[in-house]
């Protein structure tokens, strides 16, 4: 377990998640599963300020073919509708054009998530090719549309790389064809809130538009969760109880219903299942602490949904998931 999650056992004056959810149907999943999320690595080319599962260029933790096999597996038999790649860098895992090419097979929608710069790299830059033949969704992270902002965060020289490879996506119909999406998504650089998400896209399309020639499709905004490196910040800085504050003060129940949680399992590249991203960065498997090997032949069922104080970030304003 994460150690900021016992944190916020000493948070008194913010009342547990749990107690927040008005339906008590909320805190289980729902009838049915609608995603696979599967972290196929932990090793990046990047340490980003923000980053929740605190990857970086000298982890070393990657998912197996056998482990993927048994992911595409469950994914057949429950006839899922998304799987969702992610990491780390997911480039950085040997298996990845395989995985991609063997789960547009059994799944109609599959997402891939990108820090951009990693397809510079001569190794991985093939993958851009892979991601149009086999119609993946990508999912971008571009935590700003300015140079100063985002190699402050990230490191001198990744906002013009970043610009690079998104020129380059546009040239193979990202965010031009119908079938090939490109979406981004902003995390604030420190321990404050997101702006407004419908406005922040508007600005990010005139700007990267106007500047670079860049088209996308959407932008999600998302609250900084407070796991991994970004929780070790707030610890260090003095904010973690501030911050707490904010988000539970920007608590809105009307978004519970919709909770990534209800709706998927997180597959680790061990095989271990959680109900979310950030409970994986948490260290707090499902209840039952099963594998993807568990749930291999078997039919779905309900699962209590494990929840901390961490999730407040995900129901804070217009939600998070």
């Amino acid at each position: 377990m994460d150690e900021i999650i016992k944190d916020f056992h000493d948070l008194d004056d913010i009342p547990a998640f749990q107690t927040m959810v008005g339906n008590v149907e909320h805190l289980s999943t729902a009838e049915r599963l609608d995603v696979v999320q599967m972290n196929i690595g932990r090793k990046c080319n990047l340490a980003c300020k923000h980053c929740h599962v605190n990857c970086g260029p000298s982890r070393v933790e990657e998912m197996s073919k056998e482990i993927m096999k048994a992911c595409l597996t469950y994914v057949e038999e429950e006839r899922v509708g998304t799987i969702d790649v992610t990491g780390g860098a997911p480039e950085m895992n040997p298996h990845l054009e395989w995985l991609i090419t063997e789960a547009c097979k059994v799944c109609g929608h599959v997402i891939v998530r990108t820090n951009l710069t990693i397809l510079l790299e001569e190794e991985y830059k093939h993958l851009m090719e892979v991601y149009a033949r086999e119609g993946v969704e990508i999912v971008c992270s571009l935590p700003y549309y300015r140079a100063e902002e985002v190699d402050r965060v990230r490191g001198d020289g990744t906002f013009n790389g970043a610009i690079k490879v998104l020129k380059q996506l546009n040239g193979l119909g990202y965010g031009q064809k119908p079938e090939l999406v490109l979406n981004m998504v902003y995390n604030p650089a420190g321990a404050f809130f997101p702006p407004d998400q419908k406005a922040m896209e508007e600005e990010y399309k005139k700007r990267l538009g106007e500047d670079y020639g860049i088209v996308f499709n959407n932008l999600f905004t998302l609250y900084n969760n407070p796991m991994g490196r970004f929780g070790a910040f707030l610890r260090c800085s003095g904010n973690l109880s501030r911050y707490m504050k904010k988000l539970y003060r920007a608590f809105n129940g009307d978004t519970v219903e919709a909770l990534m949680c209800r709706y998927q399992v997180s597959v680790d590249y061990d095989g271990r299942i959680y109900d979310c991203d950030f409970n994986l960065a948490a260290g707090l498997p499902i209840f039952t602490e099963e594998t993807i090997f568990d749930y291999v032949g078997k039919p779905y069922k309900k699962r209590k949904v494990r929840m901390d104080k961490h999730c407040y970030a995900c129901t804070a304003g217009a939600g998070s998931s």
